[in-house]
């Protein structure tokens, strides 16, 4: 089985191969092997599934190498199977939030030109006073404590990470004994 799926894996293109080759061609050892354990039956199961999904995979990387795109119609592979990273977005958000920034700057005019229009229909606001500018002391000790929560957030987060990269570049597999 793992000659088919070296065989199936020259159908990708040799960047894809290069970069991810040996990994997927270990992940499907290990498919393989725990199949091994279920049965015959398990092991065909498993063989079709994977044969089918290196077929599948081969074609949407000739595609996204085709057209810059993982979104193909039919051959659409979608952001859960994808290795790649790219921009989160579509190309049209920009377009989108310049059409609704313009739409929001357009209703603050629309409003500013009624309320110029009718000049009496609000009795005029007196004097602020210092019990009213509270609001803003609130506002700023909130984004203090939001910014502060955040880089806490994101220290512990970044320390974690090195840690784990750390642990996992020092890991021998082959050293771990397997139970039985």
């Amino acid at each position: 089985m793992l000659a088919l799926y070296r065989a199936l894996l020259r159908l990708y293109p040799a960047a894809y191969r290069c970069e991810y080759g040996d990994e997927m061609i270990d992940v499907l050892s290990e498919v393989q092997s725990e199949n091994q354990k279920k049965g015959a039956l398990a092991l065909l199961f498993s063989g079709v599934r994977e044969t089918g999904g290196l077929l599948y995979g081969a074609v949407g990387e000739h595609f996204m190498g085709i057209t810059g795109s993982y979104d193909n119609g039919m051959f659409s592979l979608g952001r859960r199977f994808v290795m790649r990273s790219e921009f989160r977005f579509p190309k049209a958000t920009v377009g989108l939030m310049i059409i609704i920034l313009a739409a929001v700057m357009f209703t603050i005019e629309k409003a500013r030109a009624i309320s110029v229009s009718i000049p009496h229909a609000n009795p005029p606001v007196g004097p602020i006073h210092p019990t009213q500018v509270m609001i803003v002391q609130a506002l700023l000790a909130t984004l203090i404590w939001a910014l502060t929560a955040g880089a806490i957030g994101w220290g512990i987060i970044h320390l974690l990470h090195r840690s784990g990269v750390h642990q996992l570049s020092e890991m021998n597999p082959s050293a771990i004994p397997k139970h039985r």
